[in-house]
Order: C-alpha cells, then structure tokens, then sequence
C-alpha cells in the first residue's frame, strides 16, 4: 500500500472564488503591470490551472506581453505553463495529439527545466498501445539524451528491454537508432541475439543494422567474420537499398576476392533490376570505383555488366561500355566483341530504340577496342564497313575513323580493307565518308590490280564523263520531253536516268548517289579530295609498273575527270560556282600529273609527307590519352611536415580503406572541388561600405563547391548603440538565398560577424546585392545601400577534354554563340592562345603539332565543363597583321546563354591585359 500511495500524490491549492480575478482583469494585469503585478498574475493563472479551471483566451496576452520579459522568476512560471501544456498533451487520449506532441518535443529539446518534468510521461508513452506514440516517444527520448545524458541515466537498458518486448517494425527501427547512439555493445548484443533473423526483418531496420556493423568494424571487432556471413546473406534482400548498402559495406570489411566479385555481382543486378536510371548511373559509378581498386578480379563479370546495355537509357549505356571497355582483356575480348557486334545487328532493326545513338556508341566502342586488340581487328573491320552507307552520318563517320586508324597501324590488312572500300565505294551517301574513303584509298592502294580496280570504280561512281557535256545532254532531252512529262512522273522502280529538276531548277540524273551529285549540290571539297586521291594513285601506279601505255591512259584518264569538275564547277548546274580554293587544289593535281616527270619531288609530298602526318597525329592523340590516364590515376596529396607518416605494411583493412564516406560527401556537395591559397582568400575580400558610413561593412566571399559562403564582417564606427539590425541581401541569376539573418544589437564602436549561404544552380555570372537596416536612437531607422558583389563564373568552370568527333557534334547542336571581336597588340599568335586558356580555364583540342611552327594565322578548338555538367565550346581564329599587332575572333557556344556571355567577358576583359601570361 505504500508504495501504491507515494506513485499517486494529488495536489489541490485552495482557491477562493469570491477573490478570484475574472479573465478580464488577468489580461489587464498582463498586459498593462510591472513584472511583480505580472508575476502574481501568472501564479493566479498556474493555480487556476492545476485546480481544473484553464484559461485559453490568455495564451495570446502571455506570449506578446510575459515572454519578451528578461525577469527571471517570470521566466521559471513560464516554464511551468508551458511544461504543464505539454505534459497534458502527452497524456492525452487521443493518440495522434500524443504523437504530434512527442514530435513537438524533440524540436524543443534544449531546456533541461522544461524537460526534466516531462520525462516521466515520455517514458510511459513508450507502453501506449498505438505504434504511432510508441515510436515517437523513442525518437523524444533520443533527442532528450542527446542534448542531456543526465536525465535518462538508464538509457541504454532502457532502450534494450523495450526492443526485446516490441513487435512493430518501425518502433523497433527507433530504439535500435537510439540504443547504437547511447551503447554501442548493447547494440551489438542485440545485433547477435537476432542473428538469425535478421534477413527476415524490415528494411529500414536492417539499413540501420549495417549502419552499425560498419561503425563496429571501425575499431577491431571480434565479430567481423560474423559479420561478413550477414552482409552475404543481406546481399539477397528484396530491398534494392538494402542490398545496396549490403555490398558497399561488404567491400569495406573485406578485401578478398569472392567478396569483391558478390558485391559486384550484387551491384549488376541492381543496374538491371532497378527502373530508375539515376539510380542505375550511382550504382555504375560504385561498380568502376570497384573495379578501379581491384584491377583484373572483376573480369570474369563483363558479360554480365553488358547485359545493362538491355537500358534503353543512353547514358546507362555509354557508362556500361566504359566500365566494358576498360575490363576488356585478351582473355575476354573475343566474347565482348561478339556481343558488340550482335548488338551492332540488332540495332539495324525497325523497332529498336535510339537506333542511331546506340549504333555510333556501338561503333566507337568496337573502334577502341579493335585498335588496342590487334586479334580482332580483322574480324571486326568488314562487319563495321558494311555500314559506310548508312544514312545516319555519324555513324558512318566513326566507321572511316575506324578503318583509316586501322589500315595505319595493321599494314596487313590493309589489301583485304581497301578491297572491301573500292566495292563499298557505290553504297556511299555522305560526302564527309566519301572524303574519308577517297583519302584512305589514295593512301594506301598499292598494287596495280588494286589501283586499276580503284580507278574503274570511281570512274563508275561519277557517272559520264564530261559532267558538263552530260548534264546538257539530259537537259536538252528533257526540253524535247517536255510534252510528255505528265506521263513520266509515275516512279518507276530501278534506278534510270530519268532528268529530275533540283530545288533551285537546275537539272540532275537520280539514277544513284553519286559524287556527281555532290559536286553539282556545291560540295567541291569532295571534289578537290577525290583529285588529290587520283593523283596519289596515278603517281603511285607510275612508280610500281613498267607499262607507260597504261599509265599515260590512267594519268589521261584522272586528268579528264578532274577538268571536268572544274568545268561544271564554272557552269550553271551547280547550285553555287565552285570556290577558290577547291579550285586552285584541283588545278594544282592537275599541274602535277601533266608534269610528271619534271617534278620529282611532289611525289614525295603526296605518296609520303600526308600518310607521315597522319602517323604522327596518330601519335600525339596516344600521348594525350597516355598523359590523361596517368593524369588520373595519380593524385596530388599536400602533406604537412608536422603529418603523421602512415606505414601501409603496418595498417590493417578498416572500413575506411574501401570506401571514404566523407570523401563520398564532399563530391556530392561539391566541396572537393575547390581548392584556395592564401593570396586566394585576399582577393575575394568586397568592401561593402565606405569608411564614412555609420557601419562599415566587408564580406569574405568563399566557394564551397555548390554554395556561396558570405562571411560578413560589421563595424558599428558610431557611438550609439544600433538596435535591431538587419543585413538583408538579394540576388541577380540563378542564385538562391538559403537563409535569412537574423536580427542582431552591435553594441558602440563593436563588431558583428555575419553568415550568410546562397546556392548556386548554373554557370551564369551572378550579382548579390542588398541592404543594412537599423534602429538608432529614439526608435530612428536608417539604411545603408551595400555594394554589389560579382561572381566569378572561372571558379565552376574546369579545363575538360572531348575527341573531334564530340566537339562538332556539340558545336552543331549548342544554339547559344558569342562572339567576341580581338585587337589585341601581342605578336604571338601561340601566346594569344595561351592567355585566352589561362583567363577562360578552357583547354585547347587541337594537337600541339597543329599550331607548331611559324605562321601569321592560328585557329584552334577549346573546350571547358563546368561543375554542373555544362559543356563551354570555343573556337579561336587570329592572324598577325603586318603592324605586328593580332586580330581575328573568339566564337564561344554553349547550351545557356549565360555561360557563352560570362566567357565573352572574360575573354574581352583579358585583351585589356596585353602582357603574355605563361602557363
């Protein structure tokens, strides 16, 4: 009985009602007394209170009149009103103002007075029969402990027995979040008595569970190896989070290769299962992080890893042949190139999705492996070459990169490949493939069979001969024919030489696509290349035959095709007269072959000095790829001479070797990107306010990645104290303000420090601006007008590296172009280029043997990404004038149009600089 008495104790404060004040004059002496009236006032209201009798209508005057009071005991009655509200409401029969009022708490869980009443009702909502108080009442306790160890000394077995006794999953989820926090061994413990189980239980509760195993193997837990063998098991979850975290946690307990391959394995499942494809881009970014520290153990899975191409998703795609590419080996490579090839096939297919896309992605990847697999070449390069006719351009494009680096490097197939190329020559429809394909044969055809059959199959392709003679043949037929037209403009199947008028009336025959159609349509680049192609191959004919008949008929023969292009080029057939230089190049052909004997030094130029340029550009793209996977594979890590020296034969395999979770966050918020000097930090100092304002202002304005961070720094240079001061910015562009501060009080001649987080979300030059408010003395506002501060789109742009391919892809689609106009006094053109990379952050495409040597004219390619992902293009043509001084422009394209007008300002603000920069 005693016990059951001391557990309830009543307490009733006698209360006249004939003394008692009506709510009327409570909310006088609220609002009109002084802090003893407003004492006495509350004592009336705390014992009207507890008696049974609430006052609601008072809450109000309490808060606006009571609350802003700085007297102490009226603060203590406060904490009694407002313990007392909440206690009532935690005790509530309703569960869901029980729960509402338990979240409510852990908000306010900073006052160890307003808590320590509380707990006690806290503790017995962890029995309430409804999950939704029971688990709220957890996460209450556990922000309480957090703040407070004190007041629940019994934390952890606490915690412990009400997760032996609880059945609701999430509640269980809490206690064991609150338990690892305030005991780890007992959540180890806990861990071990449900062992078994644990592959049954929900998914939130075994995140938490390998959360806890992974924290646990931080230090040298004796339970690894158990711990390895429930990791395993949970890598068969049905939660695709789970086994996520699973297998990012199994390669940080162990580093042997059977885990290595499951949690690979794992993550390729993942990929394939998971329908949202940013999801399947993080797991394919774990996957090579992966395969990146266990070089050759994850081999034996590359046919798995290409069963994600089934994505229809592009990017998923071009991440998977990466992680392909770079696991191919010469064990494995004949089974990837198979499956690249059926792939190739099938994207011929009617139905089949992105077709065009996947097919270049699909020829790029055969490209790069052909080329470092020497093996496959040969079977690879006829089943690619049936695709020099297709009507997608790129594709056919990657397919001429593909065979010209090939026949370069694999001098034996070259017979068998410009056979196939002389046969292919008819399917041709693009002209930059016709180019290409003119280019490679007049290179590489050497024997006499082959440059006969050559020379018959372009003959073939360009149709009659003379072009101009033929054209005016078809149009004066078609003038004859004029009356019978109506008759003949049913199509009729197979390929006639019917006359068909052109969209600007000019006449041509439709009977195949043949260059004669490309150089009527105005393409007389491909008509200068196919001379220069007739030319190689009659000078190479005349060097290995002894038969000077058929020579001087083959050199006759080029001669007469080439003047025939001049001719029609100069006619009215063409939609435009053929250009100067296409011209000139032909008439140079021309001049060579009628002159054969007399120049013997242009054969050189022509059999040798183009095919030793391309080697030697062939070079140089191996050197830039060479240097940029070094360049990745090395990191630059600054020591301190004061740093711990770490014995990597002496450190054991942590959690912390696999995979760096802080690491982990600073990329995902950019803020291991950014790197400061101290000189650094000097510049990005913006004076604010002038000397003679009332408050001096400067912010130190630092990069950290995605965000802003505006560190204010206010000087109060008056001698009155400034009241409720306010700093209150704004922002210009794609900036947002994350949080407004506060109001603050700087005291005479003080100094307030100020932070203030703006995100940023593209590469657009922004402007912050704002205001400093204040109250003086006698209540007086001022203000002071801050000035602007400018950011500086060069700290998100970084130096990026594309192939050519990429770069005019881009160039073409980006819509965006600035362009920027340069005068500038220096005399090196090479140096203009170096100072432009140095004040834009861009890198130059352009081989270095490409802008070597002496000349008055330089044109290069540049190009830029920033931290968003955003591609910046540019395009750099300048010539040195005879005064000494550079002029020419600066075109920059981009997707937005604020990264090409920020680069163009950059760049015009760089010309004011004449002095060279050096790199």
């Amino acid at each position: 009985m005693a016990s059951s008495s001391d557990s309830s104790c009543y307490t009733v404060v006698f209360e006249s009602t004939a003394e008692y004040p009506s709510p009327a004059e409570l909310r006088a002496g609220l609002e009109k007394g002084s802090d003893e009236v407003k004492i006495d006032t509350l004592r009336k209201i705390i014992v009207s209170t507890i008696n049974g009798n609430p006052q609601p209508t008072l809450m109000m005057p309490i808060i606006q009149f009571v609350m802003p009071s700085r007297n102490k005991q009226l603060k203590k009655l406060l904490h009694f009103i407002g313990s007392n509200a909440i206690r009532n409401d935690l005790q509530h029969p309703n569960e869901y103002i029980r729960g509402a009022s338990l979240r409510f708490l852990q908000k306010i869980a900073k006052d160890a007075e307003l808590l320590e009443p509380l707990i006690p009702t806290c503790r017995a909502c962890l029995e309430h029969r409804h999950s939704y108080v029971r688990k709220n009442a957890v996460f209450a306790l556990y922000s309480i402990y957090r703040e407070f160890e004190n007041l629940i000394p019994d934390a952890a077995e606490l915690m412990y027995t009400f997760l032996i006794a609880e059945s609701d999953s999430s509640c269980k989820r809490n206690a064991f979040v609150f338990l690892a926090h305030c005991s780890m061994p007992k959540a180890v413990e806990y861990i071990i008595s449900i062992y078994d189980s644990i592959g049954t239980l929900d998914e939130a509760l075994q995140m938490s569970i390998i959360e806890i195993i992974r924290l646990d193997c931080k230090s040298d837990s004796a339970h690894r190896p158990r711990y390895i063998r429930c990791i395993f098991e949970l890598l068969n979850a049905s939660s695709h989070a789970v086994k996520y975290e699973a297998a990012t946690t199994l390669t940080t307990l162990t580093q042997k290769p059977a885990a290595v391959k499951a949690a690979a394995s794992c993550f390729i499942t993942l990929v394939i299962k998971e329908s949202d494809n940013n999801v399947k881009l993080i797991v394919l970014d774990r996957l090579d992080n992966l395969r990146a520290k266990h070089d050759h153990v994850l081999d034996g899975l590359i046919m798995d890893v290409l069963q994600v191409l089934s994505s229809a998703d592009m990017e998923v795609r071009r991440k998977a042949i990466g992680i392909v590419l770079s696991m191919t080996s010469t064990r494995n490579v004949e089974e990837v190139v198979l499956f690249l090839k059926k792939q190739l096939q099938k994207t011929q297919e009617a139905d089949f999705e992105k077709a065009p896309e996947y097919r270049q992605l699909l020829i790029q990847s055969i490209h790069v492996t052909a080329v470092k697999f020497s093996e496959v070449a040969a079977s690879v390069v006829h089943a690619l070459m049936e695709f020099l006719g297709d009507s997608n351009n790129p594709s056919a494009l990657d397919v001429v990169a593909f065979v010209r680096e090939v026949v370069e490097k694999f001098p034996h197939l070259r017979a068998t490949i410009c056979e196939k190329l002389i046969s292919t020559l008819s399917e041709i429809k693009s002209g930059k493939v016709f180019r290409g394909v003119l280019w490679i044969l007049g290179e590489y055809v050497e024997s006499i069979a082959d440059i006969q059959s050559a020379m018959r199959e372009i003959r073939k392709v360009i149709g009659e001969i003379p072009i101009l003679a033929s054209e005016q043949r078809l149009l004066d037929e078609a003038g004859g024919n004029a009356d019978e037209e109506e008759e003949k403009e049913k199509p009729k199947e197979g390929g006639g030489s019917k006359p068909k008028v052109l969209a600007d009336g000019t006449y041509a025959t439709e009977s195949a696509y043949t260059s004669t159609a490309l150089i009527l349509g105005g393409d007389f680049f491909t008509g200068a290349v196919l001379a220069a192609a007739l030319t190689k191959l009659v000078l190479r004919f005349d060097d290995i035959s002894q038969d000077k008949v058929s020579s001087n008929t083959l050199r006759a023969e080029a001669m007469l095709m080439m003047t025939s292009i001049i001719r029609v080029g100069q006619s009215k057939f063409v939609t435009v007269q053929i250009d100067e230089d296409s011209n000139e190049r032909i008439m140079n052909c021309i001049q060579t072959l009628s002159e054969l004997e007399a120049l013997p030094a242009v054969h050189e130029v022509f059999l040798e000095d183009t095919k030793m340029a391309f080697s030697k550009m062939l070079g140089a793209q191996e050197k830039r790829a060479s240097e940029k996977k070094e360049a990745e594979t090395t990191k630059e890590v600054a020591i301190q001479v004061d740093d711990l020296l770490s014995f990597r034969q002496f450190s054991k395999k942590t959690a912390d070797d696999a995979i760096d979770y802080d690491e982990d966050v600073g990329r995902a918020t950019g803020s291991g990107e950014i790197q400061e000097d101290f000189m650094s930090n000097l510049s990005r100092i913006s004076q604010l306010t002038g000397f003679s304002d009332p408050i001096y202002a400067e912010a130190y304005v630092k990069m950290n990645g995605f965000d802003i961070l505006l560190d204010v720094l206010l000087v109060n240079q008056t001698g009155n104290t400034l009241q409720n001061l306010c700093l209150d910015f704004a922002t210009l562009g794609d900036l947002k303000i994350v949080e407004r501060p506060t109001v603050y009080t700087i005291a005479p001649h003080g100094f307030q420090s100020i932070k203030a987080t703006i995100k940023v979300s593209s590469t657009e030059t922004g402007v912050i601006f704002g205001s400093i408010l204040w109250e003086g003395p006698n209540m007086s506002e001022a203000c002071v007008i801050l000035n602007d501060i400018h950011i500086d789109i060069m700290d998100y742009i970084k130096p990026a590296y594309c192939n050519e391919a990429q770069f005019r892809s881009m160039w073409t689609e980006f819509e965006w172009e600035n362009r920027v106009n340069v005068n500038n006094p220096m005399s090196d053109p090479r140096e203009y280029l170096k100072h432009v990379m140095k004040a834009t952050n861009m890198s130059c495409l352009t081989p270095e043997g490409a802008t070597s040597g002496e000349c008055d004219f330089l044109s290069a390619n540049m190009y830029a990404r920033s931290l968003f992902g955003e591609d910046a293009l540019a395009n750099l043509s300048v010539e040195r004038t005879e005064a000494g001084t550079i002029t020419g422009h600066v075109r920059i394209r981009s997707k937005t149009q604020g990264i090409a007008l920020s680069l163009g300002d950059r760049i015009t603000m760089a010309q004011k600089d004449s002095k060279p920069l050096t790199l």
